[in-house]
């Protein structure tokens, strides 16, 4: 059985110092407080939204139940579409197909991805000669912090604007106020020239038809559809958890995690099933116009078929990443991601165990999580975490499980 002292003893420090950090008592305060009154409000608006979940609940159920069959089709409209699709069995794979798509000595633009982080995407592309930039402004705050994010959705949520204002500063050698509308501009103003002038943008996907191949991706800030609309290359680099059956499936599974996010509705849904198209010459379907004259679309396993077999833990692969678990979870609000690995909270726990640093890194984690329920209230797709906290213990306890 592995000897889990020194990860405990590491993680328990790490833990202890961001419960005494007061910028992130702070940061999460504010947040939460902004997360439970919008949703609340946003609920109320939209009173179909519970019932549309519970929806949705059976067709992530059906959905994980076949994902070999919706991969297979999946892959096959993707190349019905002029794009061309891989299968990637585990992390390894994932970055050495995304390598050699890309080659090295190019300019990247990447949207936000949790799988991305999974991977170390970016770093992973930087150690082989090429320059990749975060999109996302939380991501491109860690970026220029080296840190890890910490929240799923909100990565920097635990970086106050005061301190945002003290890297802005530094980095573009210049004076930027505490004003977040300002720290925005700045940002702005930096990364419009990269998107024109990048190889390749990278971006993951909220949730894949398997039907028609189209990518669903939600977002507020406009960065990914610069990012896979402007260069000539888009790589969708994509779970294979997140596949549905049909397009209308994927359009309900969209309006609920937007929703449980914070959002009536997000700034942008973009639909992409393929490389930039036109058909105005003589009715002749020419492929390369304003957009990407190359579409890849990876579908990631590392794990996640594991999960999907294991009748007490395949529940976790319905997660829509809204994020919203992490704002009820008491140990998330007094240390934020600290609480996690790659992936946060108690559903991260899970995540970890199987598809990201595996038992070595989930056992302490396994210990912090209080079991308390929280999360399952707040969650859309009611995903049972203390019951798989408890499977886990479990396991530690007894050495059932594959070192």
């Amino acid at each position: 059985m592995t000897d889990f002292r020194k990860d405990f003893v590491k993680y328990a420090k790490s833990l202890n110092e961001a419960s005494e950090d007061k910028n992130i008592r702070t940061a999460i305060s504010r947040a939460v407080s902004s997360y439970r009154n919008t949703v609340s409000e946003t609920l109320e608006r939209f009173p179909h939204t519970p019932a549309l979940a519970e929806e949705v609940q059976e067709i992530k159920t059906r959905s994980m139940a076949s994902l070999d069959t919706l991969l297979e089709q999946a892959m096959a409209s993707v190349e019905r579409n002029k794009g061309k699709a891989f299968y990637a069995k585990d992390h390894q794979a994932a970055l050495e197909i995304a390598l050699g798509i890309i080659g090295k000595g190019k300019t990247v633009v990447k949207g936000k991805s949790m799988l991305g982080e999974e991977l170390h995407l970016r770093e992973y592309l930087e150690e082989n000669g090429n320059e990749v930039w975060e999109t996302d402004l939380g991501e491109f705050i860690l970026q220029l912090r080296k840190e890890r994010p910490m929240h799923i959705l909100s990565p920097s949520i635990h970086v106050p604007r005061e301190q945002v204002a003290e890297v802005f500063t530094k980095f573009f050698k210049k004076e930027v106020s505490p004003d977040i509308a300002e720290e925005v501009k700045v940002v702005r103003e930096f990364l419009r020239e990269k998107y024109f002038t990048s190889d390749v943008g990278i971006s993951g996907a909220n949730v894949v038809a398997a039907d028609t191949g189209a990518m669903v991706i939600i977002e507020n800030e406009g960065n990914v559809r610069l990012a896979t609309g402007a260069p000539p290359v888009h790589i969708v680099m994509v779970g294979v958890e997140k596949l549905v059956p049909t397009f209308q499936d994927a359009m309900k599974v969209a309006e609920v995690t937007w929703r449980y996010a914070q959002y009536g509705v997000p700034g942008y849904v973009n639909i992409v099933s393929g490389p930039s198209k036109t058909g105005d010459i003589e009715k002749v379907t020419t492929y390369g116009a304003h957009g990407p004259k190359e579409f890849y679309v990876i579908f990631v396993d590392n794990g996640r078929k594991e999960m999907a077999q294991e009748e007490k833990f395949t529940q976790a692969l319905h997660c829509l990443r809204c994020g919203g678990c992490m704002y009820e979870c008491p140990v998330f609000q007094v240390t934020a991601g600290h609480f996690g690995h790659t992936y946060m909270g108690g559903i991260g726990t899970v995540w970890t165990a199987f598809v990201s640093g595996g038992m070595e890194k989930a056992a302490p984690l396994v210990y912090s999580c209080l079991r308390c329920g929280r999360c399952v209230e707040r969650c859309p797709m009611s995903i049972n975490v203390p019951a798989m906290i408890g499977e886990l213990r479990e396991r530690i306890v007894y050495g059932t499980y594959e070192d």
